[in-house]
């Protein structure tokens, strides 16, 4: 059970119109556990809003290497909540491979299932989570795959998702009951 609980329905108006604003429009499932955790700082919430739906819907990375940053630094950090959310919705979507969500979790940047691109990728994200830096091998192999604008959202999607992991196991968050069940490793 969570610390602090996430709110439950019936929502008052503004909570619930801040909450759907949280949700891809036409979507009918309710909010996430994790968009009514932080509703309840309604200031916060709506400020990392912003920023979590930009990087998801116009970010510069191609959505499939913006999967793999997610899956990894999420699995990195233990955070089995963000990790299912997006291993559940957005995987498959972007073309990853059950083997590569798998990988996300129990392989290194080594791991067969990875292109030259995203094993530079997951080396990266796994420098930061150890090192909270990118050494000038990294950077370099990152760099043949992404100009600097697209490196540079690299390292706020690191960062962002490593806070969203820091919410979500700071406070117990349950997995959402139909996340992707996270592998064995």
């Amino acid at each position: 059970m969570a610390r602090v609980a996430p709110l439950t329905p019936p929502y008052e108006a503004d909570v619930e119109e801040a909450l759907r604003k949280w949700m891809p429009p036409g979507v009918a499932q309710d909010p996430l556990a994790l968009f009514r955790l932080l509703q309840r700082h309604p200031g916060l919430a709506s400020r990392m809003r912003v920023l979590g739906a930009g990087l998801l819907a116009h970010g510069e990375l191609p959505a499939l290497d913006r999967e793999i940053v997610i899956a990894r630094v999420t699995a990195r950090c233990g955070c089995r909540y963000e990790w299912g959310v997006h291993a559940a919705v957005f995987a498959s979507a972007v073309g990853l491979t059950p083997e590569q969500v798998e990988a996300t979790v129990t392989g290194g940047s080594g791991h067969p299932a990875w292109s030259r691109r995203h094993r530079a990728l997951i080396a990266a994200v796994d420098e930061l989570h150890d090192t909270a830096t990118v050494s000038a091998d990294a950077w370099a192999a990152l760099a043949e795959h992404y100009p600097v604008s697209q490196l540079l959202e690299f390292l706020v999607l690191a960062g962002w998702y490593r806070t969203i992991a820091y919410v979500a196991n700071g406070v117990g968050l349950d997995e959402e009951p139909w996340g992707a069940p996270y592998p064995a490793g």
